[in-house]
């Protein structure tokens, strides 16, 4: 870096001097003086735009290439610093930019743009009332005290503890990119607290379940068959039969249209539109299509027989039954529940299991039979990692099919109708 501090003191107004290996950084002469200025291209709208950094001699080269990273940085991150700056005069104008503001911005800004309309309110429920107690405080004036306090008031529920402080480190990274809060503010959410927020799992019996996953054996499937699912309702019957052929995640079996259920050459399929998939904002994901074969087949056929839309309907907002309440109607007749105690009702023989390790337990069964790992992994509807992900977009659709007639083969075996 050179800079000629004569020839800046020489400079006419109208002219510049521009900062070897600083692209962008130049000392401008008006006849009001001279001054540091950025000089870019805009990556938001591909326009030349400059922002004034400091006045010279007052500030220094030194000073000054160093506020020059600052908005360089910026930029490089896809940000216009003129635009940030204008944002931020913006909030000092219209006053205290509070926590409850920072909150609304991101569930307007990034929940409702990045995340399915159900999970975005979710999510913003959740975070106005862990905020309550903080919500008119300046975003900008939280200390690491009271961001930590706030987050240890929820470490007896870890899960949510960890949720909260995660949404709250993006919000005010969001904050920070918008220049709704100042740049050099601190973002405590995102440094209290590292791996120390760790679920120790539902409380079965008085008594923490642990992180383990469940894997049913087969003698546990013939009971769960044979003795457990006459008890359950017919939507959860179907629901959990899909899990177990399918390998499918519960909130896109809860999903099944009509519209989304096709006869190709090869027989009956299910395409998930890749919006309704979990994996939806993944930039690898793509539709998750699965043959439907044996129960499962039987199990859409005769709900397209009665139903028009959604094969599973419910009086919701969706319009359809969600994954929780299967779960929880599951749970409901499990010994250890104490839900509901003054209803009467048989309990399932086999216990501590839920819907979502029918799927896990399949993963893990086909394996056993010699299931390539990315087959299996795209029966799950799993996106593959690294630049496979990014090259390989082959779907395996006929390795699905052969695979889950295999599936289906093996589970007639052991749960024969």
């Amino acid at each position: 870096m050179y800079f000629d501090a004569r020839a800046a003191k020489l400079l006419a107004p109208g002219g510049h001097i521009v900062v070897d290996g600083c692209p962008g950084l130049r000392l401008e002469a008006s006849t009001a003086g001279r001054a540091w200025t950025y000089r870019y291209k805009s990556p938001v709208d591909g326009r030349m735009r400059q922002i004034k950094i400091g006045k010279w001699p007052a500030m220094s080269i030194g000073q000054a290439t160093t506020a020059w990273q600052v908005l360089k940085d910026q930029r490089d991150a896809g940000l216009d610093p003129a635009q940030l700056k204008k944002a931020q005069r913006k909030v000092a104008a219209q006053g205290v930019y509070t926590v409850a503001d920072m909150v609304a911005d991101y569930y307007t800004g990034h929940l409702l743009t990045q995340r399915k309309p159900v999970g975005a309110k979710a999510v913003n429920a959740r975070l106005v009332v862990a905020i309550a107690d903080v919500s008119t405080e300046p975003a900008d004036s939280l200390t690491r005290r009271q961001v930590f306090d706030l987050v240890d008031t929820l470490s007896g529920t870890p899960v949510a503890a960890k949720s909260v402080r995660n949404e709250m480190g993006a919000a005010m990274a969001l904050a920070l990119d918008a220049g709704r809060v100042p740049e050099d503010s601190p973002n405590w959410w995102r440094q209290i607290m590292p791996g120390k927020l760790r679920s120790k799992g539902a409380l079965r019996e008085g008594k923490h379940k642990g992180t383990g996953k469940r894997v049913l054996s087969e003698r546990e499937l013939h009971l769960l068959d044979q003795v457990d699912m006459p008890l359950l309702s017919d939507a959860v019957r179907d629901v959990l039969t899909l899990y177990l052929w399918t390998m499918a995640r519960g909130g896109e079996l809860v999903q099944l249209h009509a519209q989304h259920i096709t006869e190709e050459p090869d027989g009956l399929w299910w395409t998930c539109p890749k919006e309704w998939i979990k994996t939806a904002r993944h930039e690898k994901a793509f539709d998750y299509r699965v043959p439907l074969i044996g129960r499962a087949k039987e199990v859409v056929q005769r709900r397209l027989a009665v139903h028009k839309g959604y094969l599973f309907p419910a009086k919701t907002e969706t319009g359809h039954v969600s994954q929780p309440a299967i779960q929880s109607q599951v749970h409901f007749r499990q010994p250890y529940s104490n839900s509901r105690l003054d209803v009467q009702r048989i309990r399932l023989t086999v216990t501590h299991w839920s819907p979502h390790d029918l799927r896990r337990t399949a993963r893990t069964m086909i394996a056993a039979l010699g299931c390539p790992n990315e087959i299996g992994e795209a029966l799950l509807g799993h996106v593959q990692p690294g630049v496979g992900g990014i090259y390989n977009k082959y779907q395996y659709d006929a390795e699905r099919r052969d695979w889950l007639q295999r599936w289906d083969q093996r589970l007639n075996a052991l749960l024969p109708s």
